[in-house]
């Protein structure tokens, strides 16, 4: 971790030393001045195009890899963002700004796949429980197992199944195949 830092340090002082004698000491405050304006912009505007596309997938209307790849990316600019340094600070606005996201989801997606088996694992065994069934009013016949009284008008019966997927697009659950 340490190594980590040094080498973090070496890379951000040599930005700042290069960039500081090619353009100018007081040019160089403002770039880090403007990187941080823009940046925190682009958090608020971005932040909020992000949690609606995660909301979305929620509901079913877009693919949830994306819309948690958007997130990650996101959140790694983000971060990118509060760290002092020109390097960091230009990372953190390319992975704040949708067409650099949109160019490194795949292969955020297949970094999550290739590194992170064990979620997709649990992913895959968390369905949802459905009760296949039907109502039945107090218009019609409920034989003997409802008394004539007002407190029992509706009577349910089902059966528990499991379902492979919930259909967002039809509405409805989808029996499994066996």
């Amino acid at each position: 971790m340490l190594a980590l830092f040094v080498v973090y340090v070496v890379i951000e002082v040599a930005a700042l030393v290069a960039v500081g004698s090619a353009v100018g000491v007081l040019w160089t405050v403002l770039l880090l001045i403007g990187g941080s304006l823009i940046g925190s912009l682009l958090v608020r505007s971005q932040g909020r195009r992000v949690l609606d596309g995660l909301r979305s997938a929620s509901r079913g209307e877009r693919p949830t890899g994306g819309a948690v790849a958007d997130g990650a990316l996101f959140a790694a600019g983000s971060v990118a963002m509060f760290v002092p340094g020109l390097v960091t600070t230009a990372i953190g606005l390319l992975l704040l700004i949708p067409p650099t996201r949109w160019l490194l989801r795949p292969a955020v997606m297949w970094a999550a796949a290739r590194w992170l088996p064990q979620v997709s694992t649990a992913t895959r065994r968390m369905r949802p429980t459905v009760i296949d069934g039907e109502v039945l009013d107090d218009h019609q016949d409920v034989g003997n197992r409802a008394s004539s009284t007002a407190d029992s008008a509706l009577v349910l019966e089902g059966q528990v199944i499991e379902a492979d997927r919930f259909d967002r697009t039809e509405g409805d659950f989808r029996k499994p195949h066996r």
